[in-house]
């Protein structure tokens, strides 16, 4: 067997994997429902928001790193049972992310618009030049909530639709 048939068959094995497909799909519609909803907050976003709306922004409904796990951890739970060690592991790795979107992300990006605030300000009134830092936006309880349950119900149609037999999926 050569070392190309060796990649195909192991993204054969890759694309029909239950959860990676659950989990793909769910990261992938919860980006389209987060522009969608930028969208109509927004109504004037050039394409290239847009587009980073779709691909790459954070902070928003749903959270898209909340959706993911609980989709991984689901589907996990789904096809190897909640007695595995697998997914003990994503369920503690779900844990942690979605910890870090609701505290840690959303902390961060409070203090890093309280200090642009500041420097901005202090910038006016001394007349000294100032650079904001990145805010980056972590997610509201709600938003981590619709997340989870996103990921929850996409990993649960995926695996008890026809969903799972259209694509092939080895369980």
């Amino acid at each position: 067997m050569n070392v190309l048939s060796v990649i195909a068959e192991s993204f054969k094995a890759l694309f029909s994997n239950s959860v990676f497909l659950a989990s793909t799909f769910t990261f992938i519609i919860s980006q389209i429902i987060k522009a969608i909803i930028a969208l109509f907050k927004q109504k004037n976003k050039s394409k290239k928001e847009v587009f980073i709306a779709l691909t790459w922004s954070t902070g928003g409904m749903p959270s898209s790193h909340s959706a993911l796990v609980s989709a991984m951890a689901s589907s996990t739970a789904i096809t190897e049972g909640l007695a595995s060690t697998i997914f003990v592991v994503t369920l503690f790795f779900a844990l942690v992310i979605i910890r870090d979107a609701l505290g840690v992300r959303r902390a961060a990006g409070l203090q890093a618009k309280a200090l642009n605030n500041l420097g901005r300000d202090s910038s006016q009134h001394l007349d000294i030049e100032w650079q904001p830092v990145k805010e980056i936006q972590g997610h509201s309880p709600l938003e981590v909530s619709a997340g989870i349950m996103l990921g929850i119900v996409i990993a649960c149609v995926f695996h008890f639709s026809r969903l799972a037999v259209f694509f092939n999926v080895a369980e």
